[in-house]
């Protein structure tokens, strides 16, 4: 039997919903209240690990592999900050909402209809965005071996897990997906817990890291 990383039922939920992607008062909502402190979490870590200079384009001539990139929430900021974007998602209709809302943005960015397994290219990517994605597979191993070995190149992944939007029994423990990725030759450079604060309405880092973490990992 063939292994395959697609989640049917998790692909056709947000299927039903991609159209609401860009709308910061939708269902999406918790991810534009998010984005600020991911994107500033990912651009900082990408500077300091690549020795970059800190400008208004800092990321010019690095190249980004985003998977699961839904409306394309991260690709863009990605790609206004200088980098070049490739992002996949095994929703065609997130897709098609990704390349229209670039496309009206004149940004751009390469999106493709794929999960890790069945994408092919030939692109050499400097880092790797897996954010949100791991809960949402059939088999957590293959999937981040799948994208592992067949994206040649990549230097390191960054992984956020949303609070509120994901069903528990499914959350990947930070030790759990250290182990995983310690067989290909992926170490822990750093891992921060994520916490959101009801009276100011903002995300910020934080010590917690059981139920919402971002990571920063680097191949050997």
């Amino acid at each position: 039997m063939k292994n395959n990383t697609i989640n049917k039922e998790e692909i056709d939920k947000f299927s039903k919903i991609a159209e609401e992607w860009w709308n910061p008062a939708g269902k999406f909502k918790p991810l534009h209240k998010f984005n600020p402190i991911r994107i500033s979490y990912i651009k900082n870590n990408i500077i300091s690990t690549l020795k970059l200079k800190d400008n208004n384009k800092p990321l010019e001539k690095i190249k980004i592999l985003d998977i699961g990139c839904g409306g394309g929430l991260l690709s863009e900021p990605m790609c206004r900050l200088g980098a070049s974007v490739v992002g996949i998602d095994a929703s065609d209709k997130n897709i098609k909402v990704a390349k229209l809302h670039a496309e009206k943005n004149n940004l751009n960015i390469d999106y493709y209809c794929a999960s890790p397994e069945t994408f092919e290219t030939k692109i050499k990517c400097d880092v790797i965005l897996n954010m949100e994605i791991v809960e949402h597979v059939e088999d957590v191993d293959f999937f981040l071996k799948s994208y592992l070995f067949a994206i040649v190149g990549a230097e390191y992944i960054l992984k956020w897990l949303p609070i509120g939007t994901h069903e528990w029994e499914k959350f990947v423990k930070p030790e759990n997906l250290i182990d995983i990725l310690k067989k290909y030759n992926l170490s822990l450079d750093a891992l921060d817990g994520m916490k959101f604060n009801l009276i100011t309405d903002r995300w910020s880092l934080s010590s917690d890291k059981s139920i919402n973490y971002i990571g920063k990992f680097i191949k050997n």
